[in-house]
């Protein structure tokens, strides 16, 4: 698999950082900027929009991302995902004022698109 390969939009199931694993769901865009590093977007129950950048090696994608929480503090984190091929990234993940017993965990799936071939 390359960098290359993730580039897309997927459907994501979580649940978050704690003992009761809240769970939500959301969509992922992932794209490259112009040194190939990996570009995310995550919007979160409609409502929250997240943000990082990352690098891939070995089928391991890791993003460091922030979001602006309903506080307006600035939260951040760091995701790490295996890419079990090119359709599905399963990932934990972790904040800096999380709580540390446990992580979130986020299972991506890609959203295909059905392409009309051009007569």
């Amino acid at each position: 698999m390359t960098i290359e390969d993730l580039v897309g939009e997927y459907n994501i199931l979580g649940g978050n950082q704690d003992a009761e694993q809240h769970s939500y769901k959301g969509k992922l865009i992932l794209s490259l900027d112009l040194n190939s590093r990996i570009i995310a977007k995550w919007t979160i129950n409609n409502t929250q929009q997240q943000t990082g950048t990352g690098f891939f090696k070995n089928n391991i994608l890791v993003i460091n991302f922030k979001y602006v929480g309903e506080d307006q503090n600035i939260y951040k984190g760091v995701v790490v995902y295996q890419c079990i091929g090119k359709d599905i990234l399963d990932g934990f993940w972790s904040e800096k004022h999380g709580n540390p017993l446990f992580l979130g965990e986020e299972r991506c799936f890609r959203i295909k698109t059905n392409a009309v071939p051009l007569n």
